[in-house]
């Protein structure tokens, strides 16, 4: 397995609602790029592809540090995870069937979000839980690999950048403190409804109310926290351009969902910047990051004390302001190409290993 180089691989990202597939050249030399996207697995399943592997993104890997073969024994462990990841498992585990039974005998990879912060240290994993819990119970953290992406595209565009924190904000939200492109904090922990508010999700919670509500309402507590808090929770929609919109013409509750957003988001922010010692850099990734400006222009407004600030004409992936401190950066998620990267990392890891940025990106 180990001399296979695939030219063409199908990189399927199974999200919560969603699943989008695409269609990846990595060749035998230079950066890997899409060449086909498809709307729908059924889409890509019935194109009647020969890719020479399939690469999965799983949300949850459990303490995996890298990306693996998909085996039996290992759809066994990963089904073993859902319910630490019940919205996003199950659709990654039914793409996976799926591409097994449609593609027998081609390698299909599995790409972990949990593995690239496998690099933070005990004491931001640990949670003071007793013993009894903590094997399980831990920080894992998620989206890693969009923030595996944005550390390799940063190393690119700005190599003297040694501390950044990523924010990945869409439907999901979280950050990621970095240090030379590898994970020191990240704001999800055990699960991904934690840490920021976001469009269904409640972000963190004292876990003294999670308790308190859970014996006293008789309601599922988590999937009120999963499905119907956040900003549809505090305004009825969890779509950031119409909470701005409805904000800005003085509606309170869209007013109200806007603020409690970006306290926490600011707060967090500032909780990352502590920990990496310093802010080289700031990344917006996410569909929310990479395309809402009047969402930049707030969070940077609020961290103009840290030097921030956004040149709201730049055109590319470079929007830092005139007189900033600190470089700004719009970098779009390509998840797609960091499962084609970690697809050759596992099918042909001396090459792919050779062509790792200083740091590494996860």
């Amino acid at each position: 397995m180990a001399g296979l180089t695939p030219m063409r691989i199908l990189a399927v990202n199974a999200g919560s609602t969603s699943v989008k597939v695409s269609l990846v050249d990595a060749g035998d030399t230079g950066a890997p790029r899409t060449v086909a996207e498809y709307d729908s697995l059924d889409m890509a399943l019935d194109a009647g592809l020969e890719p020479g592997a399939v690469g999965h993104r799983v949300v949850h890997g459990g303490a995996r540090t890298g990306p693996e073969l998909v085996t039996d024994p290992v759809l066994a462990q990963l089904r073993a995870l859902t319910d630490l990841a019940p919205l996003h498992q199950p659709p990654a585990l039914d793409a996976m069937d799926r591409c097994r039974r449609a593609f027998p005998g081609v390698p299909q990879v599995a790409c972990f979000d949990t593995a690239f912060h496998a690099t933070l240290p005990p004491a931001a994993t640990t949670y003071a839980l007793p013993a009894r819990y903590r094997e399980k119970v831990r920080v894992y953290g998620f989206h890693g690999l969009s923030y595996a992406w944005s550390a390799r595209r940063l190393a690119e565009l700005a190599p003297g950048a040694r501390r950044a924190v990523v924010a990945h904000l869409g439907g999901g939200a979280s950050l990621c403190g970095m240090v030379d492109g590898v994970s020191a904090i990240t704001t999800m922990g055990f699960t991904p409804t934690d840490g920021l508010v976001m469009a269904t999700r409640s972000g963190s919670v004292d876990p003294g109310a999670v308790t308190w509500l859970a014996a006293r309402t008789g309601e599922d507590v988590g999937v009120a926290l999963e499905r119907e808090s956040g900003l549809r929770g505090l305004c009825g929609s969890a779509d950031m351009r119409e909470v701005l919109d409805r904000a800005g013409r003085g509606d309170p509750a869209a007013g109200l969902a806007l603020g409690v957003y970006l306290h926490r988001l600011i707060e967090k922010i500032g909780g990352c910047v502590a920990v990496i010692g310093g802010l080289d850099a700031l990344v917006f990734t996410g569909g929310v990051g990479e395309h809402d400006a009047p969402l930049r222009q707030h969070v940077a407004d609020r961290l103009s004390w840290l030097g921030v600030r956004i040149n709201p004409g730049a055109d590319g992936e470079e929007i830092t302001g005139a007189g900033a401190a600190v470089r700004v950066f719009d970098i779009h998620a390509r998840e797609d190409l960091q499962i084609a990267r970690e697809v050759g990392h596992v099918l042909k890891p001396d090459e792919e290993s050779a062509s790792q940025p200083s740091g590494g990106s996860g």
